[in-house]
């Protein structure tokens, strides 16, 4: 593999030489080895030829600068980059088994970095990331469609809750910088800290959109987990501490909102190479898959229990709540062997 490493001109000039190149496994979306500069390890990464190349590397470097602004930190170091090969260079950093608490200094890093460009914003960090693109009326319409062929009535007033539900997404204060897929895998458990990696995915929008992930079940990640209630309150409560402290008030946002948002989404059952192709939530009624822990119908049915649950006493998404809940039933009297994602995060997550 040492041969294939793309370790070039640019960065030998800059770097040193790259010895003991070994590969490493990662997505289909790129090739990542580990190395030794000046015997000290580091991490070069390559993003593979594809049409969106250019535009993931680009986002992951974008994002691991603006990131380096957080101490402590919460990104390995960019030690440098060759545009022109779509490959960067990172400090290597060696990821421990994480406790069995760990959303709670997971939530804590993810408000440093969501903070990065919010805390202390920069004229061109509005243009070094794109926005977060949130659901959009098709998303809404194709949630209210699943319930017609589940044969589920929509509470009155459900449309007009989600339509209120898009506008309020969309206009809710953003900057923050947001890693795109923050999942365990992506979190790596340092004696020192969490630090993210792989930001190919990474905006700036609403810090609570990536929050709620502990809520949702990891919305985007192959790993659902159905993390305990007191858990849950823990690391919400580190997240909010952690932004107060980094930005001086508390994150804007509504957490409900943003766990509402998700459900509707049928992007978020699939993996990224699959998503904005079908419509995903009208494939449900016919088949299911498999993808990480669980099926695609043990993810949705997970995620309307908890926006049942949130909604119970909010009168602005009264219908959306009943409704999660029916479409909940339904399908577990549908479909009996639904079960729960699991309690503990996956060993080689």
């Amino acid at each position: 593999m040492a041969t294939e490493l793309p370790f070039t001109d640019v960065l030998r000039d800059r770097l040193g030489p790259a010895r003991h190149a070994v590969r490493l496994g990662s997505s289909p979306r790129s090739r990542v080895w580990r190395v030794e500069l000046g015997g000290a390890p580091a991490v070069v990464k390559q993003a593979v030829e594809s049409a969106d190349a250019d535009e993931r590397y680009a986002r992951e470097v974008a994002a691991l600068r603006l990131a380096s602004r957080v101490t402590p930190p919460v990104v390995p170091r960019l030690l440098g980059t060759d545009p022109g090969a779509r490959v960067l260079v990172l400090e290597h950093v060696e990821h421990r088994r994480p406790s069995p608490d760990w959303v709670v200094e997971y939530a804590s890093a993810l408000a440093r970095l969501h903070a990065a460009t919010a805390s202390d914003p920069a004229d061109q960090d509005q243009g070094a990331l794109p926005a977060w693109q949130g659901p959009v009326r098709a998303d809404a319409e194709a949630f209210l469609a699943l319930a017609g062929r589940l044969a589920v009535p929509v509470p009155d007033g459900t449309g007009a809750e989600l339509t209120a539900l898009l506008r309020r997404l969309g206009t809710v204060p953003g900057g923050a910088l947001l890693h795109g897929d923050p999942c365990p895998g992506n979190d790596l458990h340092t004696p020192d800290g969490i630090r993210f990696i792989d930001f190919e995915q990474s905006a700036l929008g609403n810090g609570l959109t990536e929050l709620v992930y502990l809520r949702m079940g990891f919305p985007t990640c192959w790993c659902v987990t159905d993390t305990p209630e007191p858990l849950l309150r823990e690391a919400e409560a580190a997240y909010g501490a952690a932004w107060e402290a980094a930005t001086g008030g508390a994150p804007p946002g509504d957490l409900v909102d943003a766990c509402a948002g998700w459900l509707i989404r049928g992007d978020a059952l699939v993996q990224r190479a699959h998503r904005g192709a079908v419509d995903h939530l009208a494939r449900l009624p016919e088949e299911d898959w498999a993808w990480g822990t669980v099926t695609a119908r043990q993810r949705l049915a997970y995620r309307l229990g908890v926006v049942a649950r949130l909604t119970a006493d909010r009168d602005d998404l009264h219908g959306l709540g009943r409704l999660a809940g029916a479409l909940r039933e339904r399908m577990l009297g549908r479909w009996p062997g639904l079960a729960s994602p699991p309690r503990e995060r996956p060993e080689d997550g």
